[in-house]
């Protein structure tokens, strides 16, 4: 392919402008809440959990045909949910694009964010916001239409890339073109449908996101097969929770379930024999985990046995992967226990 010269195709909400991944993001709303309240004093008082997700990405958050939210993003908002009031279901779920995700975070629009968000630097500090751990390590990849017989990233020199705006991916794109002397013209289009749209209908040779992200695509088209994830990872990403700074006491919340959900499967402790397990299960670590002894709930504002309560509703790190993420083709790879080679998935000791 002859690369022309440079230049950028943005389609969507926004028109002819894209903002950068840190985004014109205000600096106001980083207050707890309303009043001085905390977070969590907030939540529980209005009765359910405001948590920010996708707009829609198979495995991890999708509306079903009866618009219940399900998907691994969506479970951990059942999580904390569960966490809190004993009950999964006390959630209202807001879509957010890529764009919107920080703002409907920072204003107070939402509680958490549950949307597949790369932790960062500036997003750490720069934002105003606070990352409840690594549920997900990902990283950055290409996919093509299999009829061009592409192989490799490299292969796409001259092509048009298919990318969102607001997101790591469109800088992580730049940087890996400019090392590589891969010349390419970006197809920067807002709302992940018609991004879709634009890769499944040849508007662009290739489309890059998170490898999650591809296979989750590629999961939803007509044929999957036509559809080639390029063996290339460009990049690292972590994803994770996403809090507002101001209320530590939410975040150590947030941040303890996922712990909760990898110890769980690291112990053996399922849905299925969670209460078994917590009348019966005499390590002492797993007692002050379920609430047995220890009051590790009360130093988190919530029932001593929140964990019981989490993992009842959602299972175990392993389950929750297993029942929407395998399906799709995503395997375990670094998001393995820390037990298994190459696993990464690692809880901080209930003690």
């Amino acid at each position: 392919m002859t690369m022309q010269p440079l230049r950028r195709t943005t389609f969507g909400l926004l028109g002819a402008v894209a903002i950068t991944a840190l985004g014109a993001l205000p600096a106001a709303a980083q207050a707890p809440a309303a009043g001085g309240a905390s977070i969590l004093d907030a939540i529980k008082a209005r009765g359910t959990l405001v948590c920010g997700v996708n707009t829609g990405l198979a495995g991890f958050a999708q509306p079903d045909s009866q618009g219940v939210w399900r998907g691994f993003d969506v479970e951990y908002c059942r999580a904390i949910s569960a966490a809190i009031f004993g009950d999964p279901n006390k959630v209202r779920y807001v879509p957010t694009t890529a764009q919107s995700r920080f703002t409907a975070l920072q204003s107070g629009e939402v509680d958490v964010l549950a949307r597949n968000t790369t932790w960062t630097l500036s997003r750490d500090t720069s934002l105003g916001l606070d990352f409840g751990g690594v549920n997900f390590y990902d990283g950055q990849g290409f996919m093509v239409k299999t009829s061009t017989g592409v192989k490799t990233a490299k292969e796409l020199n001259g092509a048009t890339i298919c990318v969102q705006p607001g997101t790591t991916t469109e800088q992580n794109l730049t940087d890996w073109a400019r090392a590589n002397n891969v010349q390419f013209t970006p197809v920067v289009i807002e709302r992940l449908e018609e991004l879709v749209s634009a890769y499944a209908s040849g508007r662009c040779d290739a489309y890059t996101t998170d490898v999650s992200g591809l296979a989750a695509t590629r999961s939803s088209q007509p044929n999957p097969a036509e559809h080639t994830i390029l063996p290339d990872v460009i990049s690292k990403e972590p994803l994770g929770p996403l809090l507002r700074h101001g209320d530590q006491r939410f975040a150590d919340l947030v941040r303890w379930v996922h712990y909760a959900l990898v110890a769980a499967e690291e112990f053996g402790i399922t849905q299925a024999n969670v209460a078994q397990m917590a009348a019966n299960d005499t390590r002492p670590e797993v007692q002050r985990m379920l609430g047995k002894n220890g009051g590790l709930g009360q130093m988190l504002g919530v029932p001593n046995e929140w964990a019981v309560n989490v993992i009842r509703a959602t299972g175990n790190y392993g389950e929750i992967f297993a029942r929407h993420l395998q399906p799709i083709g995503i395997q375990r790879g670094p998001n393995a226990l820390w037990t298994t080679p190459g696993g990464q998935q690692y809880a901080m000791p209930f003690r």
